[in-house]
């Protein structure tokens, strides 16, 4: 009687300074010590119930050594041997200056990789006098925002001699606009879903042997149709706004949705701004050649009285638009394996997508018709406020709000 004491007087200073998850694990390894009966001891002296403790034996179990002393610190933060980095200031420098020329990259994100061995990398440097092995290159390319990647399917069969100098010349405006908190919103229509009881790729957890089914052939139905959703994705604050349709893909149809956004979502976070920054894809209704696309432009800016500027990914490289990646992928994630069996049912699943990075993401039914085939005459082009930039004009330009069309 007089160990359990003492044992209890023990935990009642120890326990006071622990966290829930270090409570289980040395409670656990204390029942453990006692052998025989320790679980119903340690929880007859602590309170703690054996549920409980039974965890910590279960982490203890899990626990690796390598984790262990991952989260154990013996030296002083800033302790042990300095970076090479810091030793020698220009070898970050020399490393750069020799895989630059053999980077690809993500346009308008800094993450590069580099088509270069780290072996080959070291050598150039010894050449240069930096004594260096091939393993602390890797760790300096990493730390310099380089990682090693293997191919993905980005190239879609075409590849514009300006290809590059188009994703910096986007850079460099979205970079300007995001330093002065302007709005920089990314634009794109989604794939177009049958609404109905179709399958859905993907797989979601169901009881064993009881799987959702789905028509076995995926004609459209006439009574509910297609959803067309088009969305808007704000890269400065991770968010989006989709609009889905139900009549066609249009340039009125996608204007629509970036007037839904501004209105929605914009206009209350970038009232002080009198531009917008918009990326978009050379071709669909966002087309750089669409006429229609910038007579609704015009008329978008002459109603919330902002400059809009324009900028459209070369051909064949749709597949870098970020709200390919940054919304759309979630959201086909969020609804994997769902039949989308009603419109309202696409509007919700869009709504809840959310990521671990703080996603927000609104949606709402456009129930408008818009009309096809639309036509603009050349004085009716000829009318819209626009300046082509000197760097491919086709590609980058600005449509000015008409001051006397501007709402007060």
């Amino acid at each position: 009687m007089q160990t359990d004491d003492l044992n209890q007087q023990k935990y009642k200073k120890i326990l006071p300074y622990l966290n829930e998850k270090q409570t289980r694990i040395v409670l656990a390894a204390e029942a453990e010590s006692m052998g025989r009966g320790g679980l119903s001891k340690v929880s007859k002296l602590t309170g703690i119930s054996r549920v409980t403790l039974n965890m910590g034996i279960k982490e203890l179990a899990q626990s690796s050594t390598e984790e262990k002393i991952k989260n154990e610190r013996i030296r002083k933060s800033g302790g042990g041997r300095k970076k090479a980095t810091e030793k020698n200031k220009h070898l970050a420098l020399a490393i750069e200056e020799i895989v630059s020329p053999h980077t690809l990259g993500d346009p308008m994100k800094p993450l590069l990789w580099t088509n270069k061995s780290l072996r080959h990398i070291s050598d150039e440097l010894k050449e240069q006098g930096h004594n260096i092995s091939h393993k602390l290159v890797g760790v300096i390319l990493k730390e310099s925002g380089y990682s090693l990647q293997g191919n993905r399917k980005t190239d879609e069969g075409s590849n514009h001699v300006d290809r590059d100098a188009q994703f910096n010349y986007i850079n460099d405006i979205a970079a300007d606009f995001l330093s002065l908190e302007d709005p920089v919103i990314s634009v794109d229509c989604k794939k177009k879903e049958l609404v109905g009881n179709f399958k859905n790729d993907g797989k979601e957890w169901l009881p064993t042997g009881n799987p959702t089914t789905v028509k076995v052939y995926d004609f459209i139905d006439k009574d509910l149709g297609k959803a067309i959703p088009y969305g808007v994705y704000d890269i400065g604050n991770n968010e989006g706004w989709v609009s889905v349709g139900i009549s066609h893909d249009t340039a009125s149809f996608a204007v629509s949705t970036i007037r839904s956004w501004w209105y929605e979502m914009g206009e209350e976070k970038f009232s002080k701004s009198n531009r917008i920054f918009i990326t978009a894809d050379g071709g669909g209704s966002n087309s750089s050649r669409s006429r229609l696309w910038k007579i609704e432009l015009q008329i978008l800016a002459n109603e919330i009285g902002k400059e809009i500027t324009v900028s459209h990914f070369p051909p064949g490289t749709s597949k870098w638009n970020k709200i390919e990646h940054r919304l759309f992928a979630h959201i086909t994630m969020n609804w994997r394996a769902r039949p989308l069996t009603n419109i309202q049912l696409v509007v919700d699943l869009i709504a809840s997508t959310k990521t671990s990075k703080g996603l927000k993401v609104k949606s709402k039914l456009d129930s408008s018709v818009y009309e096809k085939g639309i036509k603009i005459s050349d004085s009716e082009l000829s009318e819209i406020n626009l300046q082509k930039d000197d760097f491919h004009g086709e590609w980058n330009y600005k449509i000015i709000p008409k001051i006397g069309n501007v709402n007060s």
